[in-house]
């Protein structure tokens, strides 16, 4: 499959990590990692929903040629650009038209009309719009996020640092962010060392570099988040 990416426009910063594009090749399917992310995803042909966030990996299988465009949105950012709870769509998946009624079966239509072209600028569009009328994303949420980025983060002392209690925490997060901070602390160090490792780190050095105690550690990890061991996915 080819991929590619687009940066977010400055109004939606605070809530879009990206827009992105997939066109299908055909061969094997492709692992999708988790990472903390609710996405609005079209798939050509199939409509379009709001997908995420999810605690392990899953594997997508697209024909050739099938053009595929979504919105990735922080997290955290999701829950009040599209006026949901997080929770409630971890590990799966929801029409968008039942996030959006209307709203968004008119996108949706506009989606498969357009048939891929524009499809990411549809959808930006569209959280633009949703943006004027949404509130900023939770402060103490986003705070604790940018916290579990540090690989010295301790998800323990967190609510301490955080001058909340670790209940107070756990609920805004999950409302938030679809699960807790030790869940999004794992998916974040495994992104890191996967990162490190592509690089070109070895695995051991990559390992130490995003926060596990050795090698053994981000193998067992890997398998347990992605399903497969890191040298499955450093290519």
């Amino acid at each position: 499959m080819t991929y590619c990416e687009q940066p977010a426009p400055a109004v939606l910063v605070p809530w879009l990590e990206c827009g992105w594009e997939r066109r299908g090749i055909g061969g094997a399917p492709v692992r999708v990692l988790p990472d903390g992310c609710i996405d609005i995803v079209w798939t050509e042909g199939r409509g379009a929903r709001v997908v995420g966030p999810n605690t392990t990996a899953f594997v997508v299988a697209l024909g050739a040629g099938v053009r595929v465009a979504g919105v990735r949105m922080h997290p955290g950012g999701a829950a009040p650009l599209l006026g949901i709870d997080a929770a409630d769509l971890r590990d799966g998946s929801v029409a968008l038209e039942q996030v959006w009624g209307d709203a968004g079966r008119r996108l949706e239509q506009a989606l498969e009309d357009d048939g891929g072209d524009g499809a990411v600028a549809l959808l930006v569009d569209a959280l633009r719009d949703h943006a004027c009328r949404s509130a900023a994303p939770d402060p103490l949420v986003d705070a604790a996020v940018g916290r579990l980025r540090d690989p010295r983060a301790r998800v323990e002392a967190l609510a301490d640092e955080l001058a909340v209690s670790a209940r107070q925490l756990r609920r805004r997060f999950e409302s938030a962010v679809g699960y807790g901070p030790k869940r999004l602390a794992r998916v974040l160090r495994l992104e890191r060392a996967l990162t490190a490792a592509r690089s070109g780190d070895e695995l051991a050095q990559a390992a130490a570099a995003a926060g596990y105690a050795d090698q053994a550690h981000f193998a067992h990890d890997c398998r347990a988040l992605a399903g497969v061991s890191p040298g499955a996915l450093v290519v």
